[in-house]
C-alpha cells in the first residue's frame, strides 16, 4: 500500500517545474548539477545568558515548536577569557532539518514569516556565504506564528543557514529566487 501522506508543496514545485527550469537557465549539462538544499540549520546562542536555565528551557520550547523537532544543545569549542567562557560549556541550541520538514518550513519562512516583519522590504543578496549558503538573522522569536504571546516574553535573536550543495553563489541565488525568497530590489541610482 502506497503512502498516503503527501510531499510537501515546494518539494513537488521543485522536482517538478523548478528543478528542470534551473537545468535550461543554467545551462547545465546533467540534472545532477541543478542547485539543491541540503539542510536548514536554525540557532539560537545565548551569549550573555549561557548560565541562565530558565533562559535554556525557553529556547528549547522556541525551537520545538518552530522546527518540529527536539534542539540540541551547544556547547564551546574553546576557552576564551574575556568572554568568561570555559571549554565545554553550554552556549546555545540548534536544530537541523532535512527532507520533507527543510521545505516544510522554507515555506513557512517564505509566506508567513518574511512577510510579518516590520517594514520588510526583501531579504539582503549580500547574505552567502564562500559555500554558497544563505543567512538570515532575526532579533526576535515573536514572528513565528507557532508561539503564542506567553512564549515570547523573553526574546531571543536566532540565525537561519539555508545550505545548498553547490558552492556557486549565482546558482544558490537561483535556486532561492525560484523558490520564492523574497530578495530586495536593486536600488538604482
Amino acid at each position: 500500500m502506497a503512502n498516503s501522506i503527501s510531499a510537501p508543496r515546494l518539494k513537488q514545485d521543485y522536482t517538478k517545474s523548478i528543478a528542470p527550469d534551473l537545468q535550461k537557465e543554467l545551462k547545465l549539462e546533467n540534472y545532477y548539477q541543478v542547485p539543491k538544499l541540503e539542510k536548514i540549520i536554525i540557532s539560537v546562542g545565548l551569549g550573555k545568558q549561557k548560565d541562565d536555565k530558565k533562559m535554556f528551557d525557553v529556547v528549547e520550547n522556541t525551537l520545538t515548536k518552530i522546527t518540529g523537532q527536539r534542539p540540541i544543545t551547544t556547547y564551546a569549542k574553546q576557552s576564551i577569557a574575556s568572554f568568561k567562557l570555559r571549554e565545554g560549556s553550554k552556549i546555545g541550541m540548534k536544530a537541523t532539518l532535512r527532507g520533507d520538514r527543510m521545505y516544510e518550513f522554507l515555506d513557512r519562512l517564505i509566506n508567513i514569516v518574511l512577510p510579518r516583519l516590520r517594514d520588510f522590504h526583501g531579504v539582503s543578496r549580500k547574505a552567502f556565504d564562500a559555500q554558497g549558503n544563505y543567512n538570515i538573522g532575526f532579533q526576535d522569536q515573536s514572528i513565528f506564528p507557532e508561539l503564542s504571546y506567553e512564549e515570547t516574553s523573553s526574546p531571543h535573536g536566532m540565525q537561519v543557514t539555508i545550505v545548498t550543495d553547490n558552492s556557486e553563489i549565482e546558482h544558490s541565488y537561483a535556486l532561492l529566487t525560484k523558490l520564492g525568497m523574497p530578495f530586495e530590489k536593486e536600488k538604482k541610482i
